[in-house]
Protein backbone atom coordinates (compact mmCIF):
# COMPACT_ATOMS: atom_id res chain seq x y z
CA UNK A 1 0.00 0.00 0.00
CA UNK A 2 1.75 3.60 -1.04
CA UNK A 3 1.08 6.79 1.16
CA UNK A 4 -0.95 9.77 0.36
CA UNK A 5 1.38 12.23 -1.22
CA UNK A 6 1.46 15.01 1.18
CA UNK A 7 -1.29 17.80 -0.27
CA UNK A 8 -0.17 21.02 -1.97
CA UNK A 9 -2.67 23.75 -0.75
CA UNK A 10 -2.17 24.77 2.43
CA UNK A 11 -5.99 25.80 3.01
CA UNK A 12 -7.23 21.67 1.94
CA UNK A 13 -8.40 19.20 5.10
CA UNK A 14 -8.35 15.98 2.83
CA UNK A 15 -5.24 14.56 5.26
CA UNK A 16 -4.02 12.57 8.27
CA UNK A 17 -1.47 13.67 9.87
CA UNK A 18 -0.85 9.53 10.48
CA UNK A 19 -0.69 9.15 6.49
CA UNK A 20 1.17 12.50 6.19
CA UNK A 21 4.10 11.15 8.18
CA UNK A 22 4.23 7.91 6.84
CA UNK A 23 4.99 9.63 3.84
CA UNK A 24 7.48 11.83 5.04
CA UNK A 25 9.03 10.75 8.32
CA UNK A 26 11.29 14.11 8.03
CA UNK A 27 7.91 15.87 9.16
CA UNK A 28 8.20 17.29 13.00
CA UNK A 29 6.05 15.42 15.15
CA UNK A 30 4.83 17.51 18.46
CA UNK A 31 4.75 15.22 21.34
CA UNK A 32 2.58 17.74 23.60
CA UNK A 33 -0.93 16.07 24.46
CA UNK A 34 -3.13 19.11 22.93
CA UNK A 35 -6.60 19.47 23.61
CA UNK A 36 -8.39 20.51 20.72
CA UNK A 37 -10.85 23.53 21.35
CA UNK A 38 -11.97 24.56 18.21
CA UNK A 39 -14.96 23.52 16.26
CA UNK A 40 -12.14 22.71 13.48
CA UNK A 41 -10.33 19.12 14.23
CA UNK A 42 -8.44 19.11 11.04
CA UNK A 43 -6.40 22.44 9.99
CA UNK A 44 -3.23 22.91 7.76
CA UNK A 45 -1.44 26.41 6.68
CA UNK A 46 1.68 28.00 6.48
CA UNK A 47 3.25 28.84 10.39
CA UNK A 48 2.85 32.26 12.08
CA UNK A 49 4.46 33.12 15.36
CA UNK A 50 3.94 34.80 18.71
CA UNK A 51 6.21 33.96 22.33
CA UNK A 52 4.92 35.87 24.78
CA UNK A 53 4.28 35.14 28.79
CA UNK A 54 0.63 35.91 30.57
CA UNK A 55 0.17 38.61 27.35
CA UNK A 56 -2.37 38.61 24.33
CA UNK A 57 -1.63 41.64 23.73
CA UNK A 58 0.13 40.58 20.26
CA UNK A 59 -1.93 37.72 20.12
CA UNK A 60 -5.16 40.10 19.46
CA UNK A 61 -3.78 42.51 16.97
CA UNK A 62 -2.12 39.69 15.11
CA UNK A 63 -5.35 37.53 14.67
CA UNK A 64 -7.41 41.15 14.08
CA UNK A 65 -5.47 41.23 11.38
CA UNK A 66 -5.85 39.13 7.64
CA UNK A 67 -5.05 35.20 7.96
CA UNK A 68 -4.81 34.42 4.74
CA UNK A 69 -5.12 30.51 5.95
CA UNK A 70 -2.17 30.53 8.32
CA UNK A 71 -2.21 29.10 11.27
CA UNK A 72 -0.82 31.03 14.19
CA UNK A 73 1.74 29.30 16.89
CA UNK A 74 1.68 30.87 20.53
CA UNK A 75 4.49 30.16 22.86
CA UNK A 76 3.10 30.88 25.76
CA UNK A 77 5.71 28.89 27.84
CA UNK A 78 2.82 26.13 28.51
CA UNK A 79 1.84 28.60 31.57
CA UNK A 80 -1.67 27.48 32.63
CA UNK A 81 -2.14 30.92 34.82
CA UNK A 82 -3.94 33.06 32.35
CA UNK A 83 -6.18 32.29 29.37
CA UNK A 84 -3.88 33.65 26.00
CA UNK A 85 -7.23 34.02 23.54
CA UNK A 86 -10.74 33.80 24.16
CA UNK A 87 -14.10 34.02 22.11
CA UNK A 88 -13.74 37.61 21.07
CA UNK A 89 -10.19 36.99 19.80
CA UNK A 90 -11.19 33.58 18.34
CA UNK A 91 -14.01 34.90 16.89
CA UNK A 92 -11.66 37.76 14.85
CA UNK A 93 -9.47 34.97 13.34
CA UNK A 94 -12.34 33.36 12.09
CA UNK A 95 -13.83 36.51 10.39
CA UNK A 96 -9.86 37.33 9.42
CA UNK A 97 -9.20 34.11 7.33
CA UNK A 98 -6.89 31.75 10.19
CA UNK A 99 -7.13 28.60 9.64
CA UNK A 100 -5.94 27.49 13.16
CA UNK A 101 -4.19 28.41 16.32
CA UNK A 102 -2.30 26.04 18.26
CA UNK A 103 -1.24 27.72 21.90
CA UNK A 104 1.18 26.71 24.44
CA UNK A 105 -0.92 27.44 27.19
CA UNK A 106 -4.38 28.06 27.67
CA UNK A 107 -7.44 29.62 26.43
CA UNK A 108 -10.51 30.95 27.98
CA UNK A 109 -14.69 31.49 26.68
CA UNK A 110 -14.20 27.58 26.12
CA UNK A 111 -17.83 26.76 25.35
CA UNK A 112 -17.64 29.64 22.68
CA UNK A 113 -14.57 28.93 21.42
CA UNK A 114 -15.75 25.35 20.42
CA UNK A 115 -18.65 26.72 18.42
CA UNK A 116 -16.58 28.59 15.90
CA UNK A 117 -14.80 27.55 12.75
CA UNK A 118 -11.68 27.52 13.78
CA UNK A 119 -8.40 24.52 14.66
CA UNK A 120 -7.95 25.40 17.93
CA UNK A 121 -5.64 23.07 20.30
CA UNK A 122 -4.28 24.44 23.69
CA UNK A 123 -3.43 22.91 26.52
CA UNK A 124 -6.60 23.67 28.07
CA UNK A 125 -8.30 26.37 29.54
CA UNK A 126 -8.22 28.92 32.37
CA UNK A 127 -10.75 32.13 33.22
CA UNK A 128 -8.23 34.18 34.52
CA UNK A 129 -7.42 37.42 31.81
CA UNK A 130 -3.99 37.68 30.82
CA UNK A 131 -1.88 41.33 30.48
CA UNK A 132 -2.69 42.78 27.43
CA UNK A 133 0.76 44.50 27.38
CA UNK A 134 1.99 43.36 23.81
CA UNK A 135 4.84 42.26 25.51
CA UNK A 136 6.62 39.39 23.28
CA UNK A 137 7.54 38.60 19.64
CA UNK A 138 5.79 37.95 16.66
CA UNK A 139 7.70 35.92 13.48
CA UNK A 140 10.40 34.35 15.22
CA UNK A 141 11.14 30.45 16.05
CA UNK A 142 9.98 29.14 18.57
CA UNK A 143 10.38 25.64 20.10
CA UNK A 144 8.11 23.09 22.43
CA UNK A 145 7.05 19.61 22.12
CA UNK A 146 10.52 18.80 20.35
CA UNK A 147 9.11 21.26 17.43
CA UNK A 148 10.62 24.39 16.05
CA UNK A 149 8.14 26.48 14.65
CA UNK A 150 9.55 28.52 11.98
CA UNK A 151 7.25 31.36 10.31
CA UNK A 152 6.14 29.98 7.07
CA UNK A 153 6.67 26.59 7.72
CA UNK A 154 3.78 24.72 6.46
CA UNK A 155 1.80 23.12 9.70
CA UNK A 156 -1.04 19.94 9.88
CA UNK A 157 -2.72 19.39 12.88
CA UNK A 158 -5.59 16.83 13.40
CA UNK A 159 -6.96 13.91 15.93
CA UNK A 160 -3.62 12.83 16.11
CA UNK A 161 -1.21 15.63 16.46
CA UNK A 162 0.54 18.27 15.00
CA UNK A 163 3.17 17.85 12.45
CA UNK A 164 5.41 21.05 11.15
CA UNK A 165 7.51 20.86 7.85
CA UNK A 166 11.39 20.84 9.37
Amino acid sequence: MSARPIPESPLTADFTTCDLYDADPTLQSCSVQFQDLGARTRFTGPVRTIRCHRDNGLVKQTLNSPGHGAVLVVDGDGSLESALMGDLIAAAAVENGWAGVVIHGVIRDRAVVTTLDLGVKALGSNPRKSAKDGAGEVDVPVEFGGVTYTPGATLWADEDGILVTP
